[in-house]
């Protein structure tokens, strides 16, 4: 499973801009309990996923600065990046095939 942390805002940026494969961004915060009712859809997607897919959770208490850029204004955030362009997103807690569709329909797959 590539389920990372991210730790600053250039490693994130280089990381969706150079990554050979789309990556899927869950911004989340501790507090917050749609995220972490969302957290075993996104462990699921990362697993199923394994190697088609790099799937990131970006904790926004932690990492305001990204959230701000990335114009994250509720969360869970969740946001799907190809090549450094956005692909995808939405907000809120979404059943797992929701997510898995939207992922495979924006991609093509």
């Amino acid at each position: 499973m590539q389920c990372l942390e991210i730790m600053g805002k250039k490693s994130f940026d280089q990381l969706i801009r150079e990554s050979e494969k789309p990556v899927f961004v869950d911004f989340w915060a501790g507090w917050c309990a749609p995220c972490n009712s969302v957290a075993l859809s996104v462990k699921q997607l990362a697993e199923e996923f394994s190697g088609k897919l790099t799937v990131v959770k970006i904790n926004v208490d932690q990492q305001p600065e990204v959230a701000a850029k990335y114009q994250v204004q509720g969360i869970p955030a969740l946001v799907l990046f190809e090549k450094g362009s956005i692909k995808w997103r939405a907000t809120g807690a979404l059943p797992y095939e929701n997510i898995r569709g939207e992922v495979m329909k924006a991609l093509g797959w």
